[in-house]
């Protein structure tokens, strides 16, 4: 490569991680949100909920930016290759994850105040060690940090303990008919989002591991 084509390559892979920065900071802020619409704050619902625009915007820049490099930056190898490949499944990941902090406020638009309290404390929780294994997870990718990876990819367990949980507590509740089960079923669904997103989370972790090792040992796949 000339010195001009590395300068620009370089600029390109800094560009990379400053937009997934930039967009797994907006995704974090965004989970974080759902637990202020289910108490009540409409205010950030509509900021979650209008925020396709600049998700879209995010992912695109990225996305064109990891093939400009592909087409002109031939051949890539080691890290170079590793970084730009799996660029494209995390910014897919946290794309994914944007929608469903969208669809989750969606859900919590239509649900009373008095109803989302049932899991007010799950959901606080969730809404905590999501957003934090989300920004923990392209840190450790973009910072090739494989303990915190690892760490990532066991706080899951209390995520889906967390969702068995919530569970549990609205078919109780529904058992023992103490309150009427109308909008029950969306409260499942938001806490569903929530193990989802910390699924996508670990398959982000997963990419860190490939990053610094060369192997993906992890099922990427959010169910």
């Amino acid at each position: 490569m000339t010195y001009t084509t590395r300068t620009k390559f370089t600029e390109q892979l800094n560009e990379v991680r400053d937009l997934l920065i930039r967009l797994a900071d907006k995704t974090t802020s965004d989970i974080r949100a759902i637990d202020l619409g289910a108490k009540g704050d409409m205010g950030v619902a509509k900021g979650v909920i209008g925020g396709r625009k600049e998700e879209r915007r995010l992912s695109y820049s990225i996305e064109q930016t990891c093939f400009d490099v592909m087409l002109l930056q031939q051949p890539l190898v080691g890290d170079d290759f590793r970084f730009i490949t799996s660029s494209f499944r995390v910014v897919s990941d946290l794309s994914h994850v944007d929608g469903m902090t969208r669809d989750a406020m969606y859900l919590l638009e239509g649900v009373p105040t008095e109803k989302t309290e049932h899991l007010s404390a799950e959901f606080t929780e969730l809404s905590n060690v999501t957003a934090q294994m989300l920004s923990d997870s392209v840190k450790a990718f973009l910072e090739k940090d494989l303990d915190l990876a690892t760490d990532v990819i066991k706080r899951d367990e209390r995520v889906n303990e967390l969702y068995t949980t919530s569970e549990e507590k609205l078919v109780q509740l529904i058992r023992d008919a103490t309150v009427k089960p109308k909008y029950l079923p969306e409260l499942l669904m938001v806490a569903k989002y929530f193990e989802r997103i910390g699924d996508c989370s670990k398959a982000i972790a997963y990419w860190a591991v490939f990053r610094v090792t060369g192997e993906h040992t992890g099922d990427d796949k959010a169910e």
